[in-house]
């Protein structure tokens, strides 16, 4: 479905999986931010999210130069042709064999050329071909009784359904791209496959920037998933090994990575550590680059002046409600917290509607802690009206790329306590280069799923007046230093204009 089409010739095209323009905060507002601030660019968004009622409305303002966007849903039945019984060719469903298995290889080689092309899944098997013929279920069926005969049948049927079949929809998407000069994606999954295609299709230059390492996202995500049915049988070997099923979409999933990072002209990591994890997860060291996010630090310095004296006893976790952030683990800290500090407030700051059931969790670990007086959600609010009212920002993700709500906390002038993932430690304790460490810690790190631990280190802070100022003057400085906004525009300016000027040709 298309948004927008202006009818302009686009430069960058975006391809956004899950995120901008329906989606606020996080990956989000760094799309929006590279639009609103290299204005001398066309941007084009392809999005491509789950089902449409899983979205409400556009949460940005739409900028001048985004002069295409399209909204597109891989998992909606909706899109699906209707279902009939047809007949294909044993041939074509040998290819398909030949597809799963190398995705259950994670893609320990190249994709071959032939599934890189549009033409095999809009012309060679057809989506339709691949739900409904009569081969397609023999190839379950056979696949079933080889690989997986101690999980149900309905639900192995359904789960290689239901990954295989949104690279169908996606190829089906890649055929009415707007022209452009660069594709630039900011994961790899679903978005990073539709723009490796977009590199073997259309020879368009491919740009890849992880904020977090997708393959390792979705692991968390899938292993702690209840979608996905988890049959620990008597004869499965060991305790904790993980469902045949839930292999699969690992597996996938790091086939897809493979695939992009084979495909992409320049791979981008937010920091030094997880550019060394991509060169572990395969991705050739020499295309690897890190640019780090920056912020706005001037749109931050009302918040700084507004502070009050003393640190309010109020700790703020800003992020969604959902279970990578760990609200849980926040909720039990401050049942420690507020068992020394009565007073003591904890705020969530973020959207509650992306994980209902997780939310529902959160609100009843609140009401069995009896922390209904101290814990609020607030939901997504302007941050700029909220740093002034916490002591600290807090983290307790159990994974995170380069949060830039750490960044902004240090802009307004408050400390941050986070878990010891992505690039937190680096942004707390320093480690671009010895100036970036000469300039101390700006908050305390913790180890992940240790609610003790936190909470020591958030009543630590909240009473002693001196540590928190000596904090809140290394954030300060750190971000004015080493993250400004103008920084990280300027090194992707440099980059795009290096490949719409043939310094990096394909």
């Amino acid at each position: 479905m298309i948004i927008v089409d202006k009818n302009r010739e686009t430069d960058i095209l975006i391809v956004a999986e899950g995120t901008y323009p329906y989606v606020k905060g996080g990956v989000s507002s760094w799309i929006h931010s590279l639009i609103t601030g290299l204005t001398e660019f066309n941007f084009g968004v392809i999005f491509l999210g789950s089902r449409k009622e899983d979205y409400g409305d556009i949460k940005y303002k739409l900028p001048e130069n985004l002069t295409y966007l399209s909204a597109n849903f891989i998992f909606s039945d909706k899109e699906k042709p209707p279902p009939r019984i047809l007949n294909s060719d044993s041939e074509k469903m040998e290819k398909v064999k030949e597809l799963h298995k190398w995705f259950r290889r994670s893609g320990e080689k190249e994709l071959p050329e032939t599934w890189k092309s549009q033409k095999f899944y809009i012309k060679e098997v057809t989506e339709e071909e691949f739900l409904y013929s009569r081969e397609a279920w023999n190839f379950i069926a056979d696949s079933y009784f080889e690989l997986a005969g101690d999980v149900p049948f309905i639900d192995y049927f359904w789960t290689v359904r239901n990954i295989h079949d949104p690279v169908w929809r996606v190829a089906s998407i890649m055929e009415n791209i707007p022209e452009a000069k660069i594709i630039h994606s900011p994961s790899t999954g679903y978005a990073g496959f539709l723009s490796a295609m977009a590199k073997s299709e259309k020879k368009l230059p491919f740009i890849l920037t992880e904020h977090g390492i997708y393959t390792r996202e979705r692991k968390i995500d899938i292993v702690n998933a209840d979608w996905i049915s988890d049959r620990g049988f008597f004869f499965q070997k060991e305790v904790g090994e993980i469902d045949h099923l839930k292999k699969m979409w690992i597996s996938f999933f790091r086939g897809i990575g493979a695939f992009c990072y084979d495909s992409a002209d320049v791979i981008i990591s937010l920091f030094e550590d997880a550019r060394k994890l991509q060169i572990a997860l395969g991705a050739p060291e020499e295309k690897t680059e890190v640019i780090p996010n920056g912020v706005k630090v001037k749109n931050f310095l009302k918040a700084r002046k507004a502070r009050p004296q003393n640190p309010p006893p109020v700790i703020g976790l800003i992020g969604r409600v959902v279970p990578i952030k760990d609200i849980k683990t926040f909720i039990k800290a401050m049942r420690i917290v507020v068992n020394k500090m009565p007073e003591a407030q904890g705020w969530v700051v973020g959207p509650t509607d992306e994980d209902p059931d997780y939310y529902e969790e959160c609100l009843k670990l609140v009401n069995a802690l009896n922390l209904e007086n101290s814990i609020k959600f607030l939901g997504f609010q302007d941050l700029k009206n909220i740093f002034p009212r916490i002591g600290l920002t807090t983290l307790t993700s159990i994974s995170e790329g380069m949060p830039l709500v750490v960044l902004e906390s240090f802009a307004a002038g408050v400390p941050c306590v986070t878990t010891n993932v992505g690039s937190c430690k680096q942004l707390i304790y320093g480690g671009l280069n010895s100036e970036d460490l000469k300039i101390g810690k700006a908050g305390e790190v913790c180890h992940v799923a240790n609610p003790g631990e936190l909470a020591d280190a958030y009543v630590e802070l909240l009473n002693n007046k001196i540590l928190w100022k000596k904090y809140q003057k290394s954030g300060i400085e750190r971000v004015e230093r080493f993250y400004d906004y103008q920084m990280f525009l300027n090194n992707y300016r440099k980059l795009y204009r290096s490949f719409i000027h043939g310094r990096h040709s394909v």
